[in-house]
């Protein structure tokens, strides 16, 4: 059942400079050609090198080294790697992960885990090496590339770093969310979800994951105990045109406050999902663009990655930023971009242009939250996912 409701007056506008201060306190589907595998072989894996010993008068300590602060990771989309990013200087080296990498999951121990279309990447970001590639259990069909390519695409750890939940696209049918064992990098379960699982998120408390399956208009939740799923419509404009609509969920974030589902639509309208009773309410936005990327932050500040027009009258690309009680500020940006990921002290956005649609470049946006200040960084072979260190 959906629930429309109206915000206050006051909830609809944009945010003034002052307000906006107090915060920092694809689409259609056709069924086109597959693209050519890509060439060349994967590298073996490289021995971890995470732990350094550091000797001291009583006795030996472990300390776990890795990158600065501030530095963000992101997939190469169009290439087989992951690149690390130093905010002030651009790229400062790369790691070869697979096909088409798409999302990424950093966990604390410093090992991320990178969805590409071959299999689960895991990457030793101290040693900037591949320590394994954990082959998908699901027939994901030949190695592609592209929009349309079988293989991973959302992923996510479990609050106590034991579980990888990664969702799996399989072209032309549905999806599987295929559950990691990190210890043993090995896939102990798969259970199946929606059509194009975008998106993968996981509750505060570990106890479901979230599946935002593009192409079915829904999110699957499943327990992470019992791996039983339930299906929950997510469709603020309706499913007509199937396949062929632009009007589809594609990144979810979960609310700290209350566990709820954000999910943007268009620029216009956030679905508001409350994954225990299904119930979806939709609140006014005001970019009037097409969404994509989503993340919050601890205190509830929404961030929406707009990619430009759909349709007649809409506007360009943007970074909707979104307080907890329904402000908004639209930050105005330049060509296609696809996810968001936020500096530690809340001050700085850093935006991929990678773009699962044409149109996108070899860059990441950084957003000075403060100032609406806009500064385009190259960096990576059409930046998808991204995290901050």
């Amino acid at each position: 059942m959906t629930k429309i409701r109206r915000p206050s007056r006051t909830a609809r506008v944009l945010l003034p400079a002052a307000v906006a201060g107090a915060l920092l306190s694809g689409c259609a589907q056709a069924d086109p050609a597959p693209a050519a595998p890509t060439a060349g072989g994967t590298p073996p894996a490289a021995p971890s090198a995470a732990m350094t010993v550091t000797p001291t008068p009583a006795a030996p300590v472990k300390t776990v080294t890795g990158p600065a602060a501030g530095t963000l990771l992101v997939t190469d989309f169009g290439s087989d790697t992951v690149t690390f990013v130093d905010p002030a200087r651009g790229a400062t080296g790369s790691v070869r992960v697979g096909t088409a990498p798409y999302g990424l999951a950093l966990g604390k121990d410093g090992r991320a885990w990178v969805a590409t279309a071959e299999g689960v990447a895991v990457v030793d970001t101290a040693a900037r090496t591949r320590l394994a590639l954990v082959p998908y259990r699901t027939d994901t069909g030949p190695v592609t590339t592209g929009e349309y390519r079988g293989g991973g695409m959302g992923i996510a750890l479990s609050p106590d770093g034991e579980r990888v939940y990664v969702g799996v696209n399989v072209p032309g049918g549905n999806g599987t969310v295929e559950v990691i064992d990190t210890a043993s990098a090995k896939v102990v379960e798969a259970v199946g979800v929606g059509r194009r699982p975008f998106d993968v998120d996981v509750s505060r408390d570990g106890s479901q994951v979230y599946a935002t399956d593009h192409d079915s208009f829904d999110v699957t939740v499943v327990d992470a105990g019992s791996l039983a799923t339930r299906r929950i419509e997510v469709a603020p404009y309706g499913t007509e045109g199937g396949l062929g609509s632009w009007l589809k969920p594609h990144y979810t974030a979960v609310r700290p406050s209350d566990g709820r589902l954000l999910l943007p639509f268009e620029g216009e309208r956030l679905a508001v999902v409350d994954p225990a009773t299904g119930r979806v309410e939709i609140e006014e936005m005001t970019a009037n663009t097409h969404q994509h990327g989503a993340a919050v932050t601890p205190d509830g500040t929404l961030f929406a990655v707009g990619t430009g027009p759909v349709q007649s009258g809409d506007r360009g690309p943007s970074l909707t930023v979104r307080s907890p009680e329904g402000f908004e500020r639209v930050y105005p940006l330049e060509g296609p971009h696809e996810d968001v990921a936020v500096s530690k002290d809340g001050r700085t956005a850093y935006v991929t242009g990678g773009f699962t649609r044409d149109g996108y470049w070899d860059g990441i946006s950084v957003v000075d939250l403060a100032s609406g200040k806009v500064e385009r960084l190259a960096a990576g072979s059409r930046p998808l996912g991204v995290v901050v260190f």
